[in-house]
């Protein structure tokens, strides 16, 4: 197995691994709210009001919640974004690794809808977008420094 499969292998791998704790922690978690609970419907589609509220209440919601709102779902698909080209196979352009991550986040987003675990909300949209964007844009710059280590160029 040459040296492309093998990381192939290995990014497919650790994005099975990444996917099922995702999925626990977005529907299953009962520490993060989630259960099958007798549940309304939820949902906010204002951009950046939650996000508002978020930073506007940062006192009295707590650094806690603020952390796991915000930087929590950027974070949460980092990782998406990293694995998106290794595993596909192909390379992703900006607008394409955009519009991918867009695109998974709005089918976890109306699933929590559907299941009524969770809610609804655009800024969740919006911040792992955000997060599957820095993903790729680190993927893409290991990769760039993993060449120029290998070519023996300039370090960065």
């Amino acid at each position: 197995m040459d040296r492309n499969a093998k990381r192939r292998c290995i990014s497919i791998i650790l994005f099975a691994v990444y996917m099922c704790v995702l999925v626990y922690f977005l529907f299953f978690a009962e520490s993060m709210g989630r259960s099958f609970a007798a549940r309304s419907y939820h949902y906010n589609l204002t951009p950046l009001k939650e996000i508002k509220r978020f930073i506007v209440y940062a006192r009295i919601l707590g650094p806690k919640a603020v952390w796991l709102n915000l930087a929590g779902n950027v974070a949460a698909f980092v990782p998406f974004g990293i694995f998106i080209i290794p595993v596909s196979g192909r390379r992703f352009g900006m607008a394409e690794a955009v519009v991918l991550s867009a695109d998974f986040s709005i089918f976890v987003e109306v699933i929590q809808l559907l299941t009524k675990v969770g809610s609804f909300d655009v800024d969740d949209i919006i911040l792992n977008t955000a997060g599957g964007l820095i993903g790729v844009l680190l993927y893409k710059l290991f990769i760039r420094i993993e060449g120029k280590k290998r070519d023996g160029g300039a370090q960065i």
